[in-house]
């Protein structure tokens, strides 16, 4: 793994040919506000990025305090519009309270599924009118595709692609999590993650086949994989 803010990290990002969607989400980034909260904030980050110029963007009075109110006249409204990660779970098919670890039936067993799974998150994205293709990376998957897929969403221009994977296996500590990839460097065979949890790791550039054997991973119902967003 190489960090992207060394030389050489700067440097492949440089030379990548793939790199079409790094501009706007390194402009939408932000990290999350908590250690569940990866695919929210994943979610929220792709969905500012598409629709960054919108005038239906939602407003998250949330993050206002009473405080924060007291000396701004009734009729303006400080609140930025975007997407955030607490208000992209309003269309969520799984609640805010399912994803910090309420019981939910699986399989017709109550069980804590914190987080959200790649075809949770799926679902997620097309609550919010957004476009879709999940891809569960598993056995009938090859390498090259998953290689040859991924490469392809940064080269062209609207669309991105987030993925899943288990930190454990690609060299990392900690359990599953999703991210945003933001480039591919050829030369090297990696792929830029825009990780957005930054107190566990920071942007980082990850060797192809280190990211695929991340993803090719069981998580509760099926293996982890990546999803395909456009308007």
């Amino acid at each position: 793994l190489v960090a992207f803010s060394s030389d050489e990290g700067m440097a492949r990002l440089a030379r990548s040919g793939a790199k079409v969607d790094f501009p706007a989400l390194a402009n939408q980034y932000e990290a999350q506000s908590n250690s569940i909260f990866c695919g929210p904030t994943t979610a929220a980050i792709v969905l500012n990025a598409l629709r960054s110029r919108s005038r239906e963007l939602p407003r998250d009075q949330s993050r206002l305090q009473a405080q924060d109110k007291r000396y701004i006249p009734g009729a303006f409204d400080p609140v930025i519009p975007r997407y955030t990660q607490d208000n992209v779970l309003a269309k969520s098919p799984k609640t805010r309270a399912q994803v910090m670890g309420e019981p939910m039936t699986v399989n017709g067993k109550p069980v804590q599924d914190f987080g959200i799974q790649a075809r949770q998150l799926d679902a997620l994205f097309r609550a919010n009118g957004i476009h879709t293709r999940l891809v569960i990376v598993d056995d009938n998957k090859t390498e090259a595709e998953i290689r040859a897929d991924l490469a392809e969403n940064l080269q062209r221009p609207g669309d991105y692609v987030v993925v899943n994977y288990i930190r454990r296996a690609v060299g990392q500590q900690g359990g599953g999590h999703i991210s945003p990839l933001a480039a591919y460097d050829k030369d090297s065979d990696s792929f830029l993650i825009l990780d957005v949890n930054p107190a566990a790791s920071g942007w980082v550039w990850m060797p192809a086949a280190t990211l695929i054997k991340g993803m090719r991973t069981f998580d509760t119902v099926e293996n982890r994989g990546y999803i395909h967003v456009r308007e």
